[in-house]
């Protein structure tokens, strides 16, 4: 899973649920204090679930990607 590292605004979801994804792949882009940050797979996996909306804010430890 990924969680929110920081509370921002989900810009971007890169990936579609169903998709293989490889370590260290982009899979969402979160802007937070003006700077934009690209979260990254932990590992190699599907995405099962994406439970993060573009344009929604979200908070610290809020549950973004399931794999």
């Amino acid at each position: 899973e990924i969680k929110g590292p920081m509370p921002g605004l989900v810009l971007k979801v890169l990936v579609k649920e169903g998709e293989a994804v490889k370590k260290s792949e982009p899979v969402l882009i979160l802007e937070a204090m003006k700077m934009e940050n690209v979260i990254k797979s932990p590992g190699d996996g599907t995405v099962k679930r994406i439970h993060a909306q573009e344009k929604t804010a979200v908070e610290k430890g809020q549950l973004l990607i399931g794999f």
